[in-house]
């Protein structure tokens, strides 16, 4: 993949970092991850009967497009966006969509859906094979869009994040992590080419040999 080095303030990443030290935890029993904002979106269900989740797609968003901040993203996942606020959002509000988690330019954490139901953020797509990845997956959302360079502490909070995952469930890796764009190809080309995949891959090393904020 194209590859656009991630721009960040140093105050921001060097935040990020020292917040990654301290290992993110889920509850098994609830599917949400410890500490973090929840705004529970109706648009989930339950997996396949003894479907676990082995895949992580990585996407990316912003509501307005192009446009950071604000409740949108919360409004869009929770099934009740303002139709009047925005020309875009009459599209929008039409669709039943979420994610697990979307991961904000300052790197801070939101859940919309517990880890152990399906997300609906995959839409039509296939990943080795097989088709219907919300079946197997889970879904984040980082808030940024195709070209333009997602934040430092965005990586950090993701890394952190897909570091709690694989220890919450098994059949999770550091190798099955893919892009929204991979396995809906043609119809979605999220998380973009603003996406550094290398960075996000030093950072998952780092956390397996527990070197955390190594440069």
């Amino acid at each position: 993949m194209p590859q656009t080095p991630p721009m960040a303030p140093l105050a921001a990443a060097s935040a990020a970092a020292d917040a990654a030290v301290t290992p993110l935890r889920i509850d098994a029993a609830s599917g949400l991850l410890v500490g973090a904002p929840q705004v529970l979106s109706p648009h989930c269900d339950a997996r396949p009967a003894g479907v676990l989740p082995d895949l992580i797609v990585i996407h990316g968003i912003s509501v307005p497009a192009g446009q950071f901040g604000g409740p949108w993203i919360d409004r869009l996942f929770a099934g009740d966006l303002p139709v009047a606020t925005h020309p875009q959002f009459a599209a929008l509000a039409a669709l039943r969509v979420s994610a697990h988690v979307l991961i904000r330019r300052d790197g801070t954490a939101t859940q919309y859906v517990p880890f152990g139901s399906r997300a609906w953020h995959a839409g039509v797509s296939s990943y080795e094979g097989r088709q219907s990845c919300n079946d197997f997956s889970i879904g984040i959302e980082l808030e940024g869009t195709d070209a333009l360079p997602y934040e430092e502490a965005q990586y950090h909070s993701l890394a952190a994040l897909v570091r709690a995952l694989c220890c919450a469930y098994p059949d999770l890796s550091f190798q099955r992590i893919t892009g929204h764009s991979d396995i809906a190809p043609g119809r979605k080309s999220d998380p973009g080419p603003a996406f550094d995949w290398p960075r996000l891959r030093r950072l998952l090393a780092q956390h397996a040999t527990g070197d955390i904020g190594a440069p």
